[in-house]
């Protein structure tokens, strides 16, 4: 075989998050009908994440949200806006060091207020808010910031785990599920050393993940018996999760499958972007890259050799195949939502396009509802950056109508 790769597909899967090529997930018999309606217990909200407490440290943060982008999504029919927070953005410590665990207690209020005033204008423009730990205390599915424990193995974590939801649930006790929802922690997964980006990823044990899931959702729910508590999937958001089946926690998928698509040559997703091959939907390409030598395997039922050669074969089934857990979870009661999906600049439009729409029909038609993973920026329908795009002037921004009225579409 030509090239010899490093990355092995397991670490590739694992080291990635998002490039996950190859799930071999079984049970396409058992698939709804991509056109069957089925009763989701969340509502298909549709909307966008607003990445302003994003960063852990609030001087690199993103440009603020504009209440226009508020208006332009509530005209536009959108009903939704996702803020991942990272903790350490609203409290009051000294950055120049490593935090230390009696400091993740330290809550600046006035970066408090600023977050509620999020919230208050995504209010202001009937949208519901969910409020999601995008770092928690002791896990963060990125790297850039020192944790001085392990949310999923370590009890002081959990506590303070449970400190944050506390805060924030008592600050809305008085807002409807119709407004407000939490999301307790973003893509959660198991990393060896949990402030090494490239450490080896596995899946949460179902016991861990329900025992700190139970513990904030009982917490949150002692402020407002009828909060609304969400937990992301297991393995970076990929999977479902059994074990809270019967806690009343809603769960949240993702949108990025394949990687090859949604972050195609994204640096911080790809050990090796410059060596990926261009993606097609639907379509095959080169497999190469998921080998780690001449002699390994890829035991991927979208792989097939041809001529001696891996390919990979790209195709609306392999998502209808994806997402049947999380259509099977629909039809057993729980709420499901996505909580992001899109796709990074470097995807070639049309491409992009032609999957996103099976995505979004795969989802849509199953009652799911999604959240593009921002509104301006790289992955977003405002300012984006792609090279093959005839933009629209949108008020001094660049507007993607064809993403648009993609969106738009839907539900």
């Amino acid at each position: 075989m030509k090239n010899n790769i490093t990355v092995s597909r397991r670490d590739f899967i694992k080291t990635t998050g998002m490039m996950t090529v190859g799930m071999g997930l079984t049970g396409a018999a058992a698939l709804a009908s991509p056109k069957t309606k089925v009763q989701n217990k969340l509502p298909q909200w549709k909307g966008f994440n607003l990445l302003d407490f994003f960063s852990p440290n609030p001087a690199s943060s993103r440009p603020a949200t504009q209440e226009d982008y508020f208006r332009w999504m509530s005209d536009w029919g959108f009903d939704f806006v996702r803020i991942p927070m990272a903790y350490p953005s609203y409290l009051d410590i000294d950055r120049s060091r490593n935090i230390t665990p009696e400091e993740v207690y330290h809550i600046d209020e006035k970066a408090v207020d600023n977050i509620d005033k999020l919230v208050t204008m995504a209010h202001k423009y009937n949208l519901h808010v969910s409020l999601n730990l995008h770092r928690a205390p002791g896990y963060c599915v990125n790297a850039g910031f020192y944790e001085p424990y392990n949310l999923w193995t370590d009890q002081e974590a959990l506590d303070a785990f449970c400190f944050h939801w506390d805060m924030w649930a008592k600050r809305y006790k008085n807002l409807s599920s119709q407004k407000i929802s939490f999301d307790l922690v973003n893509e959660p997964s198991m990393r060896a050393d949990m402030n090494d980006q490239h450490s080896k990823r596995s899946s949460v044990p179902g016991e861990l993940y329900r025992k700190v899931a139970k513990a904030a959702a009982e917490t949150i729910r002692k402020a407002n018996p009828r909060h609304l508590v969400i937990a992301d999937g297991n393995d970076v958001g990929k999977s479902v999760i059994p074990e809270i089946t019967d806690l009343d926690i809603a769960q949240s998928c993702r949108g990025y499958y394949p990687g090859i698509i949604s972050h195609y040559k994204a640096p911080w997703a790809n050990k090796n972007p410059d060596i990926l091959p261009e993606p097609k939907w639907p379509g095959k390409i080169s497999a190469q890259f998921m080998f780690a030598s001449d002699t390994s395997t890829v035991n991927d039922p979208y792989v097939k050799m041809e001529n001696g050669e891996p390919y990979l074969h790209l195709s609306r089934t392999m998502l209808e195949e994806f997402y049947q857990p999380w259509i099977a979870l629909v039809q057993q009661g729980v709420g499901v939502h996505c909580g992001e999906c899109g796709c990074w600049n470097k995807t070639p439009h049309d491409v992009f396009l032609a999957w996103f729409g099976d995505v979004l029909d795969i989802l849509s038609s199953n009652g799911i509802g999604f959240a593009i993973w921002e509104f301006s920026g790289s992955f977003g329908v405002l300012d984006s950056e792609r090279a093959d795009v005839d933009y629209e002037d949108w008020y001094g921004h660049k507007l993607d109508r064809k993403m648009l009225d993609l969106l738009m579409k839907q539900g």
